[in-house]
């Protein structure tokens, strides 16, 4: 297991990239973005989409897809007070959505702004869920087909010209492997739990095809033939970054998690991820034992390239809360989806890597590498 020399990202990451000097992708663009980006001509272009929408638009100008958290409140305050766009948002509606996250998705809607929700049939949701955490280890992947697809479904139905999305995987994460380096948010159906956008993948089991409308991306032919564009807002943006979203939209009334602990979160960060908290178990058991990290390496290593940690801190806060997961939460997800502890437990130990980590007597799971 390596790790890039200016952050904390693993070369375990599903399509990372790293350099000859051992630094990974996303921190290369970083300096990039710092010391070499042309950002009059980027904001020309983004000018000149914004003119193009506006001169199309029906009713809204474009589509913002939000959750209410940091980044999605800095997005559509954005686009619309800064852009002068006017916004319909969608939320793709979590099922079991987290206290915070009713509360920020109202807080920005308070804000002056249209909205549609989208609830995907809950019944439908589990049994996709609890397919994907038994088939792929990794049961967020069917949900991220609607979260993705909604936007766009929108802004197709209602004739609107433009989704203003966040922000671009491979200038964050380095994952070179499903995006390219524009503003093209067109990109998203390439992501890789979505694999191209077709969700009829998911039709069985007793899940029919007409039950995943939400999930499916609409047809490629059919938004080529709307011209309808889509966009990175961060890849424009300079002032675009996880720390500034937060400060923006905390100061903007962003609720986080109350008595917040990182040892049963997994998360150094309480405003980091709060729609839904059945993430946590994705994130700090099944993400953390299949490729060594978990959702701190993934605030710290930002926090590193942002200069407000050094490198030797976020290995610290790494070594003390990655992976980390509070029983209340396995619970949680033990009684959604139906199952004993017992079968979630030999399910994780399906999906361990045993190149990374090795069992003592008691049966507990322990790294074997060294973070850093």
């Amino acid at each position: 297991m390596r790790y890039c020399r200016e952050c904390v990202q693993p070369d375990t990451r599903p399509g990372v990239k790293f350099d000859e000097n051992g630094i990974c992708l996303a921190c290369v663009i970083t300096k990039q973005r710092e010391n070499s980006v042309n950002w009059q001509r980027r904001k020309a272009e983004l000018n000149g989409i914004i003119r193009e929408a506006k001169e199309k638009a029906i009713t809204w100008d474009c589509v913002v897809a939000v959750s209410g958290g940091k980044d999605t409140t800095f997005q559509a305050l954005y686009a619309r007070d800064q852009l002068g766009l006017n916004c319909l948002l969608v939320n793709c509606a979590p099922d079991n959505i987290s206290a915070p996250g009713r509360k920020n998705i109202e807080n920005l809607v308070q804000k002056g702004f249209d909205l549609i929700t989208i609830r995907p049939n809950p019944i439908v949701e589990r049994a996709l869920s609890r397919r994907a955490f038994f088939e792929f280890g990794n049961f967020v992947k069917p949900l991220e087909y609607p979260l993705y697809a909604s936007s766009f479904r929108v802004a197709l139905n209602y004739k609107i010209p433009l989704v203003v999305a966040g922000e671009n995987p491979l200038e964050i994460l380095g994952v070179s492997d499903y995006f390219t380096l524009s503003g093209d948010a067109m990109q998203w159906r390439n992501a890789q739990t979505v694999a191209g956008g077709d969700a009829s993948v998911w039709a069985k089991d007793g899940v029919k095809k007409e039950d995943l409308f939400f999930y499916q991306f609409p047809d490629e032919k059919d938004l080529k033939s709307s011209g309808m564009k889509a966009i990175f807002l961060g890849y424009y943006v300079k002032e675009w970054t996880n720390h500034n979203n937060t400060v923006f939209s905390v100061g903007r009334g962003l609720a986080g998690r109350d008595n917040h602990d990182p040892l049963a979160t997994g998360r150094t960060n309480k405003y980091f991820s709060l729609d839904a908290d059945l993430k946590i178990i994705n994130q700090n058991i099944l993400k953390y034992y299949k490729f060594g990290f978990g959702a701190v390496t993934d605030e710290v290593m930002y926090d590193i390239r942002q200069g407000l940690i050094t490198r030797e801190e976020g290995i610290r806060l790494v070594q003390r809360y990655d992976g980390k997961c509070s029983d209340l939460y396995v619970q949680q997800w033990c009684d959604y989806i139906g199952i004993t502890l017992s079968e979630f437990w030999t399910n994780i130990d399906k999906w361990v890597n045993r190149k990374l980590f090795w069992k003592d007597d008691k049966g507990n799971w322990s790294p074997k590498f060294s973070v850093g």
